[in-house]
């Protein structure tokens, strides 16, 4: 078949996707990449050098990605010194993207931060993290006294530094309500500006994603304040971890994270390349180049030294040897 008639051909199909779509974004989305936090989590990653992650940093803001999370400065020298690199080469090169780190609710986590930014002289978003279900309650010995007094200590911390913080409740989706509107009303009161959902065991399905975003926006709007963004942060242990994504987009979260290759802390999280794709073909985000999409993954999986399954949708094997005989083929009856 002539290259023209096939181009024709798929041009002229019908998109049911497009009929009556319901995402109901009112909102922009915007985009946290976790790789070199969470990424780097994976027991079957490696923590790449200096030089890969600033590589992958730069492919990042090349794909639109608004915001990286640099590392976790506090656990070690080393982290501390990469964290300050890439910030270092965002505001030299004066990327677009926005540096964020993250700390446990400890004010020596949320410093370590604070002199991060300093040095680099560019503002980075402290993301505190505290756990919040019963589960994790159990296993620290806190109770919700504990829990509060630290978050609150933490975020002040940041917030009188003039950084934003994103105040992270590990393991949301398993949490009670009454906790979670306890913890979520005194983050705002202290200052926090963003609250992250975390799937922290992949325990949703997206019906859990829309009734914990609904609650989520339900404290905030009851709160009267009108500048406090919603995050999901979702892991794969149910396989859902796309499909949540997905849904926290289309129910009201304005930034999601993920991962490149979904490289993450046990069975990963929510593949970058994936988000950005469905968002494209949702006609929620504009387009992004594919090639460089691919050195992206490419790159990704070099320095993680993670092992691409062979039926990836984007840099899979089998998907590229599909993709170069289409190309043979068309270029032999054209």
């Amino acid at each position: 078949m002539p290259g023209g008639e096939l181009l024709s051909m798929v041009e002229g199909s019908f998109d049911w996707n497009a009929t009556a779509r319901h995402h109901g974004r009112t909102l922009p989305i915007t985009l946290q990449d976790e790789t070199l936090r969470d990424g780097i989590q994976s027991p079957s990653a490696r923590d790449p050098s200096l030089g890969e992650k600033i590589e992958l940093l730069h492919k990042m803001e090349a794909l639109g990605i608004d915001v990286i999370n640099v590392g976790l400065p506090a656990a070690s020298p080393k982290n501390t010194a990469d964290s300050l690199a890439l910030c270092q080469e965002i505001a030299r090169c004066r990327m677009r993207i926005r540096p964020a780190a993250a700390g446990r609710t400890v004010a020596a986590d949320v410093q370590a931060i604070i002199d991060i930014s300093q040095k680099a002289g560019i503002a980075v978003e402290v993301c505190t993290f505290i756990g919040s279900s019963p589960i994790r309650q159990y296993a620290e010995a806190w109770d919700l006294e504990r829990l509060s007094r630290n978050s609150a200590e933490a975020i002040d911390v940041g917030v009188k530094a003039g950084l934003e913080v994103c105040y992270v409740t590990e393991d949301t989706t398993r949490a009670r309500p009454e906790t979670l509107a306890a913890l979520f009303t005194l983050a705002i009161d202290h200052g926090a500006r963003r609250l992250c959902l975390a799937d922290t065991v992949g325990h949703a399905t997206p019906d859990g994603v829309r009734n914990l975003i609904d609650f989520t926006r339900g404290v905030v709007v009851g709160l009267g304040v009108l500048d406090v963004g919603i995050d999901w942060h979702g892991h794969n242990d149910r396989g859902l971890v796309l499909d949540n994504a997905l849904a926290a987009i289309g129910h009201g979260a304005d930034r999601v994270h993920g991962t490149a290759l979904g490289i993450g802390e046990r069975v990963g999280n929510a593949p970058m390349e994936l988000v950005l794709l469905n968002l494209e073909l949702g006609g929620i985000r504009a387009s992004v180049d594919p090639s460089v999409l691919e050195a992206y993954c490419d790159d990704a999986a070099r320095a993680l030294g993670f092992a691409v399954p062979e039926n990836h949708p984007i840099i899979g094997g089998a998907v590229r040897e599909t993709s170069a005989a289409r190309r043979l083929s068309t270029h032999a009856t054209a």
